[in-house]
């Protein structure tokens, strides 16, 4: 796993190994959510709305670098 931001109390995340489409986690205690890279939908789980909101505009800033990551972690 690498972490590549963290929120006040949450983090995103990219695993090795993971399978699906290419993805990220937006992971905090309590929640969780696996979210496609291309569209920045949620694929399962579920996040409170604010940290959603945080999590996605960091995001939407830097999707070749998730898919970059999500690339040389699930060659």
């Amino acid at each position: 796993m690498v972490t590549l931001h963290r929120g006040p109390n949450w983090k995103i995340a990219v695993y090795a190994a993971d399978h699906g489409i290419p993805h990220f986690h937006i992971e905090g205690p309590g929640f969780r959510a696996s979210m496609a890279i291309a569209t920045l939908e949620v694929i399962i789980g579920s996040v409170p709305r604010r940290v959603l909101v945080e999590a996605l505009g960091w995001a939407a800033e830097r999707q070749a670098e998730l898919l970059a990551k999500w690339q040389e972690l699930n060659p």
